[in-house]
């Protein structure tokens, strides 16, 4: 069976793999870490910073794809989709600030940072390019 999908997009699958397999496995192991033998000091803040890292990647992957992707329009609705993701995220982020800073809700966000409502973000902009090419071609 013949893959639809562009070489750029097969590398960021890959690549996207990789990275949330890494995460996985950082998230577990470090909260099992700190849970069972929690570290202090510099191993602390660096074991807190590694399942981050994955998630620093896969933005890279994300924009690796951008650079690779030779077909335009395909690369105009990435664009599209991480510019919503972008204000998307930055929306829920500054109303969340303000009603902290205001003492409405409770410091802190319940593990809910910027990039969880960032990936929304980008899988919302996804649903949306759906809906509008569908919309598009019945025209």
């Amino acid at each position: 069976m013949a893959s639809n999908t562009s070489p750029a997009m097969r590398r960021y699958l890959r690549r996207l793999a990789v990275c949330m397999a890494c995460y996985v496995v950082l998230i577990f192991g470090v909260g099992a870490l700190f849970r069972h033998a929690p570290p202090s000091g510099p191993l602390a803040w660096g074991a807190a910073i590694l399942p981050a890292l994955p998630i620093l990647a896969t933005f890279w992957t994300i924009f690796r794809l951008l650079a690779e992707e030779t077909d335009e329009y395909m690369r105009m609705m990435f664009v599209r989709q991480a510019l919503f993701a972008t204000a998307f995220c930055l929306s829920i982020m500054t109303v969340w600030e303000f009603l902290q800073n205001y003492e409405v809700v409770p410091a802190g966000n319940g593990g809910f940072g910027a990039a969880f409502f960032w990936f929304l973000g980008l899988g919302i902009g996804g649903m949306w390019n759906a809906v509008v090419t569908r919309a598009d071609c019945a025209e």
